[in-house]
């Protein structure tokens, strides 16, 4: 039996924050600073669903902690998993499609040390977290060519 496989999950949200939502032709991606075992992977960023909040607003908290910024969020990327995605044991993420609000930015806060915007040429160069990788490959088949 695989670790805390009789525990329930625990919901976490992620951004792919895209350049746009309609033709949308690279995403950002988010370099780990922490924890050690983490630290220089890369990942989607955002963050676990708190007691009594909703997703989306646990992702604009999340995003604006981690990032310091503000998004607008779009319709989440189906996965396999109730509509989500198994990242670890425990967890199951729900990742939104999203952009940069307008007069907005993001930086990266404690969470991350580096932000990079990534396109179907170089996404896959990136040491990405073993739980991000089939949303990485997923998102990649949505992306537009320029």
């Amino acid at each position: 039996m695989a670790p805390y496989a009789d525990m329930e999950s625990i919901p976490v949200v992620g951004a792919a924050i895209c350049d746009d939502l309609q033709r949308p032709t690279k995403f950002l991606a988010a370099r780990r600073s922490y924890p050690a075992s983490l630290a220089g992977k890369w990942e989607f960023p955002g963050g676990k669903v708190e007691t009594a909040e909703d997703p989306l607003s646990a992702l604009h908290r999340e995003i604006n902690e981690e990032l310091g910024g503000l998004i607008i969020a779009a319709d989440p990327i189906t996965g396999p998993e109730n509509g989500g995605w198994r990242t670890s044991d425990r967890h199951v993420m729900t990742v939104y499609r999203a952009i940069i609000a307008p007069g907005s930015s993001v930086e990266p806060g404690d969470s991350h040390d580096q932000l990079t915007w990534v396109d179907a040429t170089n996404a896959l160069e990136l040491d990405w977290l073993p739980g991000d990788i089939p949303i990485v490959h997923t998102l990649l088949a949505l992306l537009h060519q320029p």
